[in-house]
């Protein structure tokens, strides 16, 4: 068996830094892994996004997943390619507490052609149960 390369996510982390709006990267968004096609995000339950009910907002999570898949595209073209969301549609199955410390955002590209991409997020609460799921669709510009 031969040793695989190790991917090189310094193009991410500056694109968290540079390509993403000053309000998004205020999620504090970081990256845990990544390769060709997928990455791992954690995002951190902080005051400013938990609501009312005591739970992160809703549209806290969608903006990772959308960040998320952004980073994603970016990681199978190796690069930043300018991109809008077409579609996001994100079901959320349980809330992620206020107490939860950190959500786990995995985006997984699906399917990556010339002028559209297609992929998959899941979010999971910090014990691992998934709390959101979204499927998401970008043009390529």
């Amino acid at each position: 068996m031969t040793a695989t390369a190790a991917f090189d996510t310094a193009f991410l982390e500056d694109a968290m830094r540079t390509v993403f709006a000053e309000w998004v990267r205020m999620l504090e968004l970081r990256l845990i892994e990544a390769r060709p096609g997928e990455v791992v995000l954690a995002l951190p339950v902080t005051k400013r996004h938990i609501h009312a009910g005591n739970v992160m907002s809703g549209q806290t999570l969608m903006a990772a997943a959308d960040s998320a898949m952004v980073l994603a595209v970016m990681s199978k073209l190796g690069s930043f390619r300018p991109m809008t969301t077409v579609q996001l549609q994100t079901t959320f199955l349980r809330p992620v507490a206020a107490d939860a410390g950190e959500a786990r955002v995995t985006a997984t590209v699906l399917r990556l052609g010339k002028t559209m991409a297609f992929g998959d997020i899941r979010i999971t609460t910090g014990d691992g149960v998934l709390a959101a799921h979204a499927t998401t669709s970008y043009a390529l510009l």
